[in-house]
């Protein structure tokens, strides 16, 4: 009861802090840009199931991130157009494109929207992993390949004119019926994306406590092992990876609306690795340390990038060499090593008295 009463109050305070004290003291442009560190927090969540828990070093969640950011921006896009009586959207008719593509449409549905991106980012991740951990495809070679399946989206998307190239998709108007430049409608963003990111973790801790998340233990320290106790350790490493697929096209989805934008800068190989620095960074075996550790470096990125625009890259690879080569637990790992070092300090040393001298004579009396 303890330990439900515990986590009962750790979710207590993080709403607290996310839905009262967060609005009441940042200005909107500072809520906005929380709600989009939040969105990468998600992701995050993923990543700490999958690499933190699964050993499984994901490099290309921007795929997933970018399907769920997609679908969204099409959608917003054919509503606005809608919404103007407009048989394409307005990119279209500027690139001079006058008929709708048939992949467009579905998405002109706001059912068939959210459902598309519940459900195409985890469809992807699992035939994808399917092909991989079926095979024993396992570590450096698995973390090649999905970088190497983000770079090649991310090209692919650039040629697409029918998707908006380079540039993106952007200038979104309304969020289902709700105008995108009404201050209280952006706030109304921030909550749901931090209802997102306390449900995303609420499932990760069930998951880590659950039985499944024993046997992804298992599996990352001794997959050879679990295969003999009559497991698949695919099977295993696919339901981690679906997850984190999925929580990454929640993120992508929401991050589309707060952002205003969508590009395939926003989901190539450079956003996936920063995805992971912040895991790194914050703690990849914990279920807190993705989250902060997205955020803070979010956040630095944001901060430090203003003042030293050249040498933030530079300050970020250099963190991230340190914590993995020295502090391989991330930030989360200094509160075990302070309790340890504190406790050692409070340890009593026990004094050994010393041996008196006795006589030879005495010690033979003794004896007799």
């Amino acid at each position: 009861m303890s330990g439900w009463l515990r986590t009962a109050g750790g979710f207590a305070v993080a709403a607290i802090v996310l839905f009262a004290l967060a609005p009441a003291v940042l200005s909107d442009f500072r809520l906005n840009l929380l709600a989009k560190f939040l969105c990468f927090a998600i992701v995050a969540v993923g990543i700490g199931l999958a690499w933190g828990r699964g050993g499984m070093l994901t490099l290309g969640q921007g795929v997933f991130f970018g399907i769920g950011a997609y679908i969204m921006a099409m959608h917003l896009q054919l509503a606005d157009a809608a919404h103007t009586h407009q048989d394409v959207p307005e990119f279209m008719q500027i690139a001079g494109i006058g008929e709708l593509p048939s992949y467009w449409r579905p998405f002109a549905s706001a059912p068939v929207a959210i459902l598309a991106i519940l459900v195409l980012p985890a469809l992807v991740a699992a035939l994808l992993g399917f092909g991989v951990f079926k095979r024993r495809v396992k570590g450096a070679y698995f973390a090649i390949l999905s970088q190497a399946l983000t770079a090649a989206l991310a090209i692919l998307l650039t040629g697409q004119q029918t998707i908006g190239g380079f540039t993106g998709l952007s200038d979104f108007r309304a969020f289902f019926g709700f105008r995108l430049s009404d201050p209280v409608n952006r706030r109304m963003l921030f909550f749901i994306a931090a209802a997102a990111l306390l449900i995303v973790v609420a499932i990760a801790r069930q998951l880590m406590r659950s039985r499944y998340g024993e046997l992804l233990i298992a599996v990352r320290d001794q997959e050879e092992r679990v295969r003999f106790l009559g497991y698949d350790p695919a099977n295993i490493k696919i339901v981690a990876y679906v997850v984190a697929a999925f929580f990454a096209g929640i993120a992508g989805a929401l991050f589309t609306p707060i952002v205003g934008i969508i590009s395939p800068a926003d989901i190539g190989v450079v956003p996936s690795i920063v995805f992971l620095i912040g895991v790194a960074i914050g703690g990849r075996t914990t279920l807190l340390g993705p989250v902060l550790g997205a955020i803070g470096v979010a956040w630095a990125q944001s901060t430090f990038s203003e003042h030293f625009p050249s040498g933030w890259t530079y300050l970020q690879g250099a963190l991230f060499i340190v914590v993995v080569g020295f502090i391989p637990a991330g930030l989360a790992g200094f509160g075990p090593l302070a309790t340890d070092f504190v406790r050692r300090l409070r340890k009593p040393v026990t004094a050994t008295a010393p041996v008196p001298d006795v006589p030879a004579e005495e010690l033979k009396v003794e004896a007799r």
